[in-house]
């Protein structure tokens, strides 16, 4: 099964916890704090796999999680790294965050790897909190948590040469006939209803990928008929093969069927109009075919070379596959970039994000959130009272104090953060 487009939820591994340890060796008095620092968190890696066309993988499994960091030992012994979860993916797919719509990669050459969802950094032990006031701290942190967010996957096809054109006007049997390609043919519109692909080789061993994609209809860019789910195929093509019904077997006018399918894709992605384009003139063999040609060529105010074809006959199609493999040697291999790459670095402006927000529950009680704070409280070991008090002082040199005023909490009022909950103490 074909499948081009699925929405998952990926995390990043928690990194381990720090540990509060003191030396306890023989001869070594007031041996201090030995707690070790906890593992980072595994990442969550796309990685490109040009043995994969489809995204079938992640139809039935929607949740990926790494692994969580090791806990840090004592003697000051590091906890273990995650290793990254890696997941393989075809060439041509898109990353996107699902809240944002920010594209996060575009994965398009064999091996290429990208960080999807990191993991959280280790917690540190308390060897890493003595200072000479204080040289054995009971504190350690909590591992960070893992980045956790839900994407989009998009699969954009990488072919040398896409067929484009009406429903029924041939192109699944121009890709069986000219590839080792098995697509199901039947004379109805829309039997193919997902792209495939073909491997063409010309008689002198020059060899291309064909795919043959879902027919279009007037109003496919606004996602009529199979609409974006075929556009979005012909953007990495190198040449648009368009193929025309030049015997009208439906009543179409074959030159309003030429100039209706460059619309739709045009109107889709501009760029497609200088995408360079090879008009085939299919089923030469039935009667009447002749003059339609001759009167689309009379209309044509364009300069797209024309290959008169059968595919039944096979006329034409040594010719036709020749001139595709030509004009493929003139064109360098590429693909539609997000970014022209550039040797200097870029940087984007970002609004600063609040450190917190306040908000007030029904029954009164104040609400903290904001994902800094979260952070800290999630890091914070509420099992050691030095750990609360230097959650306070944070919170505190956050402004968390006065906003409480401002709001005007009294003495005793309950602040919720996450799950739980706290007493305002003036």
């Amino acid at each position: 099964m074909f499948v081009d487009q699925v929405k998952v939820f990926v995390k990043g591994g928690d990194g381990g916890n720090g540990l509060v340890a003191y030396r306890r060796e023989k001869y070594v008095p007031l041996g201090g704090p030995a707690g070790g620092d906890g593992g980072n968190g595994g990442d969550v890696v796309f990685k490109v796999d040009e043995g994969l066309n489809t995204l079938m993988d992640f139809r039935y499994q929607r949740h990926f999680k790494a692994k969580r960091g090791e806990n840090g030992m004592s003697k000051g012994q590091h906890g273990k790294n995650s290793e990254p979860l890696v997941l393989s993916v075809p060439p041509g797919t898109t990353v996107r965050d699902d809240t944002t719509g920010e594209v996060i990669a575009d994965l398009i050459e064999h091996g290429q790897e990208a960080v999807i969802a990191s993991g959280g950094r280790g917690g540190r032990g308390n060897i890493r909190f003595a200072t000479p006031k204080n040289p054995a701290p009971e504190i350690a942190e909590n591992g960070e948590p893992g980045i956790e967010k839900d994407i989009q996957i998009e699969l954009k096809l990488i072919a040398d040469v896409g067929l484009v054109g009406f429903p029924s006007v041939g192109k699944s049997t121009l890709l069986s006939v000219v590839s080792a390609a098995r697509p199901k043919i039947a004379d109805y519109h829309f039997t193919t209803l997902a792209p495939n692909l073909g491997v063409v080789e010309t008689e002198d061993q020059r060899s291309f990928v064909l795919a043959d994609l879902p027919g279009l209809i007037e109003g496919a860019h606004e996602g009529i008929g199979l609409g974006h789910q075929f556009l979005r195929h012909v953007e990495r093509t190198r040449v648009i093969v368009h193929v025309i019904d030049m015997a009208a077997t439906e009543g179409r006018d074959p030159y309003e069927d030429y100039v209706t399918i460059n619309k739709e894709l045009v109107e889709y992605d501009e760029s497609l109009s200088h995408r360079p384009q090879i008009i085939v003139a299919n089923k030469m063999d039935i009667p009447g075919a002749e003059e339609h040609l001759e009167a689309f060529k009379e209309r044509l105010d364009d300069d797209n070379p024309i290959f008169p074809i059968s595919t039944i006959t096979r006329q034409g199609l040594r010719e036709l596959l020749f001139s595709v493999a030509d004009k493929l040697a003139t064109i360098p291999k590429h693909t539609k970039p997000l970014e022209e790459k550039d040797e200097r670095v870029m940087y984007r402006h970002k609004e600063e994000q609040k450190d917190f927000f306040l908000t007030r529950d029904p029954d009164g009680a104040y609400v903290l959130s904001g994902a800094r704070i979260e952070k800290l409280f999630k890091m914070t070991d509420f099992s050691r009272d030095e750990s609360i008090r230097r959650f306070s002082r944070q919170m505190r040199g956050m402004g968390v104090d006065e906003a409480l005023r401002e709001k005007g909490a009294q003495n005793g009022d309950t602040v919720r953060l996450l799950e739980y909950e706290f007493e305002f103490v003036e």
